[in-house]
């Protein structure tokens, strides 16, 4: 019997796309633990070493004619804000999230609209097209005639080269790839959704997006930690990086933009799941504020900002007596690392202690706040909850919280005061640094510099 040549075998990293020979339990190259998986060694070819964009010419940067990039709608104001105002010819945009929240969901919808306009092209690895063609009925999207966007291709197809093919024979101006873990390349031999075969893969439509000009989505699943799978080079590749947030159990979706190339970083696009599908939300402030009959103690409205869009957030807070020798710190939806600085701040420098107390803190809504302009009024909120008495009706915070007690700025505060005041608050207890030259009208500003000077102002208001 002829000898079967034995498979070379190596162990490739998840986070860095480094190798190794054998299994260890850190990644040599980045220093990450348990996260090299055995892959099977591929023969270096010519094709993976072509560059991702076309070259050109050494040139002056000065003599460069900068100008924008021009864009097109997805048809969903709320996508388009995420993504910068639109998408752009040739860009790459990889999108991630939990099973089931909707990422699916969104993109059919949006090229649906697109399709009235320009050719758009589906391409599932993971589901028919009977699946798909059930929920864009039953989002309403292929109208009374059943045609209602007759340039909506449709291609369930996992072998890159057919997809390629395909790309080449259709030229549609946007292409969805659902998803990139299930793309394979007949030119590796590893399994699909392998290191070797989404770095691959991702890397080859990268290249077709910049050499034809179709601008390709491509929907990424995640792990466990809620981290896009696969290699970290493949958010390097791609243009833009949006993220789904929220839970599934919630009829609200969250987008939010970790990379673009095209536009900022940090924008948020807020969603309500209905029976047709996502739709967005004019109001999303509404969305994480409790409808509350009366004021209620530990409870305190936030102004935070979300790109370049102000959002009101209300940050809870529960205060009670610890049972155990070790109170319980929580924190849902804030950093907990910033919430035990922000409790040895109330102490050294307000006098209030929460040592024998379980503190629980939560942002409404599920939306996560990132900022430290949410300091102030984490503070308020859990010294309305230790007093049990409610804040001011009324009132909105903001503003950053030093170690040694003083209140720093916060950026773009007037946006923030003129969105508090459009939805009818009355108080805003800010920064002193942010105190408007201009007042503000239906709005009394109280500009404070200390946490203690604040704490005093809230009491004597109250």
């Amino acid at each position: 019997m002829a000898k079967v040549a034995k498979v070379k075998t190596l162990y490739v990293c998840t986070e860095c796309g480094g190798q190794a020979p054998k299994w260890q339990g850190q990644c040599p190259a980045c220093g990450t633990w348990n996260t090299l998986v055995e892959s099977v060694a591929e023969s270096p070819s010519a094709h993976r070493f072509q560059a991702l964009a076309k070259t050109s010419p050494v040139q002056r940067l000065s003599e460069i004619e900068a100008s924008d990039v021009p864009r097109f709608t997805t048809g969903i104001g709320e996508f388009d804000r995420v993504l910068g105002g639109g998408l752009v010819a040739g860009g790459v945009v990889l999108i991630g999230g939990d099973p089931g929240i909707g990422k699916s969901t969104l993109l059919l919808q949006s090229l649906a609209e697109i399709a009235r306009e320009r050719p758009a092209l589906y391409i599932s690895g993971e589901e028919s097209g009977a699946q798909i063609a059930l929920r864009a009925q039953r989002l309403g999207l292929l109208g009374d005639s059943g045609n209602a966007a007759p340039d909506l291709r449709l291609l369930a197809e996992i072998q890159l080269e057919r997809i390629q093919a395909t790309i080449d024979t259709e030229r549609p101006e946007v292409a969805v790839i659902d998803s990139i873990q299930t793309v394979y390349s007949e030119a590796l031999s590893s399994a699909p959704g392998s290191v070797a075969q989404v770095r691959e893969c991702a890397a080859q439509l990268t290249r077709i997006a910049k050499q034809t000009g179709t601008t390709i989505i491509m929907v990424g699943h995640v792990t466990k930690e809620g981290n896009l799978a696969g290699p970290r080079v493949l958010e390097h590749i791609v243009d833009t990086v949006l993220y789904f947030e929220g839970d599934t159990h919630s009829s609200f979706r969250l987008v939010r933009a970790f990379k673009n190339r095209f536009g900022a970083v940090n924008e948020l696009g807020v969603f309500a799941m209905t029976e047709r599908g996502l739709r967005g939300v004019a109001n999303p402030s509404a969305l994480f504020l409790s409808q509350h009959e009366q004021s209620v103690p530990g409870s305190c409205v936030l102004v935070t900002q979300e790109g370049s869009r102000p959002l009101l957030v209300e940050v809870q807070a529960l205060v009670d007596t610890a049972h155990v020798p070790n109170p319980r710190r929580l924190a849902v939806g804030l950093e907990q690392n910033r919430l035990a600085l922000l409790l040895a701040v109330l102490h050294r420098h307000a006098g209030i202690a929460c040592f024998d107390q379980d503190v629980f803190l939560n942002a409404v809504g599920g939306v996560k706040i990132t900022e430290p302009a949410a300091d102030l009024a984490v503070l308020l909120a859990i010294h309305s909850s230790m007093r049990n008495k409610a804040l001011p009706k009324g009132l909105i915070v903001f503003g950053e919280v030093g170690l040694a007690g003083e209140i720093r700025p916060s950026p773009r505060g007037q946006d923030r005061l003129k969105e508090a005041a459009k939805l009818g608050f009355s108080i805003a207890l800010i920064p002193k640094a942010n105190a408007p030259k201009q007042p503000i009208d239906g709005l009394e500003v109280i500009a404070v510099d200390r946490i203690e000077e604040a704490i005093d102002r809230v009491r004597s208001l109250a």
